[in-house]
């Protein structure tokens, strides 16, 4: 869209609404009317303000693509994020200038939804003027402040004293397609709510059904929505995120899961007993090699897989694979095919931290029928119980393993692509450097959607957006990676995995105690709409200027008489300063060439709304410079995890599709036309 186009019309509909509100005769809402006068008139001066600073960045921002096939960079994404926020706005000020005279105009709902566009779009001046920064600072076409510490450390401590409620109340999900909105609604009102009820003794399902009689107060109240999540966000800890996360992993809500996906032949879940493996040479497969079993922090143990497949294949009914695992095998009348020459080996996302190969059954299973192929996923160790290289060790066992036992997967294993999403994508990429350097075969191409490929809280434009992204702040992502990096590490072993019977029988129980007990607090929160679990209190005050206590980031310099609008409470955000993040096997975007010389084909996905969009780019625009094949595809308007909601809307289930297309490229390069392309390293937007 044209900015200019978009900013005209802006002052159009400021200059018309202040006409309107102040017009001859007196206005029958009284002081609603101050306040929607004061708001536009401050919408107003922002935009004004905003015009010049959009501009210097259309003006340069595509020096940071990928290629000029494929516009994406954070830079791009906040002038997009921007100008969505003023389309909205744009939207509303017409409305109340042909309406406000009418009989059944809402005066104070629209000064609020006015108010709260308004607060969004001074936080997202604040962020352009940070992003300018990067401009100045960084290295021309360099989306990271790599060597400056500095200027990440004054990233982090603007997010920390930043109000960020307002992207979570009225304002939220503006940014992303609207079909996907209801859904963000639902989740940041879930979670608010299992947020207030965690930790009183309860399970996650038990939680999560309590949680849903006591969220009525934070459908009807957007302010104390977007007040609470800000609170959650901020101090909550790692438990917390992981519960709510696991939330998905129980029987109950996988199997609602399940009846909605495709129906597959094959899901068995297998215990891999710690033996080393003996693997030919990738260089002389008359010579072999071994590889010895996970050991990382408490010795050696089970490494624990999932295989998907959509129709039954030789080997995987045969006593030899069942012996792995604890499922019941297939029906004897179901017809058998002969192995497949293709293999998926898939590493699930969650921040390292959550998440089960459960979880992301959904996709799974519609790969497997689409492209006819087995599909092993591996339930790697999860931090902060099991920190890296636990994780990493674990992969990569279990793709040599499936490398040794293909045939009773249900695959010749002709080619072999590793898929992940997330932190399963930086898997994919650390599994791949780990054959290289242990001289086994490397698999025949990566598909990693929105991977992360640099696991620090270095700054960059696109990372600028975990100020306002629901799924992705960056209180949580500063949790995950240090719980990775063993940062809160404590010796323990990781809970051993229950039955589903047992599973499905002690959550049923727990689901009908805490219905009692939500029962009675559904009513509190009604009698008493202001109480909520941290003593957070209806609506926020919010500052123009810094509290006294933030004198220690003077060195930000905002334009005169700007400030962003400050949060009343700090939020704790803990720099990544570990040096195991710095390690190429943790953030495969600092490895040096001999560590990435030799990789297969990556075909990244990413999602030009993603906070780790400038991974992928910067990943991507890596390897190509080292000349290894590599393709990147950046799709519109989607979140981080839109893998996860490719059920959702159309929007995301052609995402998906995109994935879909990169893997089979992989697994069947001899029907896909585009491949000379994608080796000249071409990149796409979708």
């Amino acid at each position: 869209m044209d900015h200019n186009v978009v900013f005209a019309a802006l002052d159009r509909v400021c200059e018309d609404n202040i006409s309107v509100l102040c017009g001859p005769s007196e206005s029958p809402y009284g002081s609603v009317t101050h306040r929607l006068v004061t708001c536009v008139k401050q919408i107003q001066e922002h935009g004004r303000a905003l015009e010049p600073l959009v501009a210097s960045f259309t003006a340069v921002y595509h020096h940071y693509d990928f290629d000029a096939a494929t516009p994406g960079n954070g830079y791009r994404t906040l002038v997009k994020v921007l100008l969505s926020c003023l389309l909205h706005i744009i939207h509303k000020g017409r409305y109340i200038a042909s309406n406000c005279s009418g009989a059944f105009f809402r005066a104070d709902h629209n000064a609020s939804e006015m108010e709260a566009y308004c607060s969004a779009l001074c936080q997202l001046r604040a962020l352009l003027h940070l992003a300018q920064r990067l401009i100045n600072d960084n290295d021309h076409g360099q989306l990271y402040a790599l060597q400056n510490g500095e200027l990440s450390r004054r990233f982090v401590q603007e997010y920390s004293s930043m109000h960020k409620a307002c992207f979570y109340g009225r304002c939220l999900g503006f940014q992303f397609t609207p079909a996907l909105r209801p859904f963000l609604q639902t989740i940041v009102i879930s979670m608010v709510s299992y947020g207030e009820m965690f930790g009183k003794q309860q399970s996650g399902i038990g939680t999560a059904a309590l949680s849903l009689l006591t969220s009525g107060k934070y459908v009807i109240d957007p302010e104390l929505r977007g007040a609470e999540f800000e609170r959650i966000t901020q101090n909550l800890d790692l438990q917390f995120w992981k519960s709510f996360w696991n939330v998905t992993e129980s029987n109950i809500l996988s199997g609602f899961t399940r009846i909605a996906s495709n129906p597959v032949q094959v899901n068995v879940t297998l215990t891999i007993p710690p033996v080393t493996l003996h693997l030919p040479l990738a260089s002389d497969p008359s010579l072999s090699t071994t590889v010895t079993p996970p050991v990382a922090h408490w010795g050696p143990g089970p490494v624990h897989m999932r295989l998907v497949s959509y129709e039954l294949r030789d080997g995987q009914d045969s006593e030899e694979l069942l012996i792995f695992s604890h499922s019941d095998p297939a029906s004897p009348s179901v017809s058998r095919l002969p192995r497949s020459p293709w293999l998926i080996v898939h590493f699930h996302g969650g921040g390292f931290v959550a998440q089960t190969s459960r979880s992301h059954e959904n996709y799974l299973r519609s790969w497997s029928k689409e492209l006819s192929v087995p599909i092993l996923s591996v339930d790697y160790s999860l931090s902060p119980e099991a920190p890296f290289p636990r994780a990493l060790e674990e992969c990569f066992y279990a793709y040599c393993w499936a490398l040794n036992n293909c045939h009773l997967l249900g695959s010749t294993a002709d080619r072999v692509c590793l898929a992940g999403d997330s932190a399963g994508g930086n898997l994919c990429i650390t599994v791949s450097m780990r054959a290289l350097t242990s001289g086994v075969r490397v698999p025949d191409g990566i598909m990693a959607a929105y991977p992360a490929t640099l696991l620090t809280t270095d700054a960059s434009p696109s990372r600028l957006l975990t100020l306002i992204d629901p799924l992705l702040p960056l209180g949580v992502l500063a949790k995950c990676l240090n719980a990775y990096a063993g940062v809160e590490f404590q010796t323990l072993q990781p809970v051993p995995r229950r039955g589903s019977l047992s599973a499905l029988g002690r959550d049923t129980a727990m689901l009908l105690s805490d219905l009692t007990q939500g029962a009675s607090s559904w009513i509190q929160s009604f009698l008493d709409p202001n109480r909520t679990s941290g003593g957070a209190q209806r609506g926020t005050r919010r500052a123009s200027a810094p509290p006294s206590s933030l004198s220690s980031l003077d060195h930000i310099h905002y334009p005169e008489g700007f400030q962003p609008l400050r949060s009343e409470c700090l939020a704790l955000v803990h720099p990544t300063s570990c040096p195991v993040i710095r390690n190429p096997l943790v953030s495969p975007l600092l490895a040096p060439p001999t560590l990435l010389t030799g990789l297969p084909p990556v075909h990244i996905v990413a999602s030009a709304l993603d906070a780790l969009l400038d991974d992928s780019v910067m990943f991507a625009k890596k390897l190509r410079a080292m000349g290894q094949p590599v393709s990147l595809t950046v799709v519109e308007d989607l979140p981080h995890g839109f893998l996860s909601l490719s059920q959702i809307c159309k929007e995301t289930e052609s995402a998906a599709n995109v994935c879909v297309a990169r893997i089979r490229e992989i697994l069947q390069p001899e029907n896909t036309s585009a491949l000379q392309e994608t080796f000249q390293s071409s990149g796409s937007s979708v």
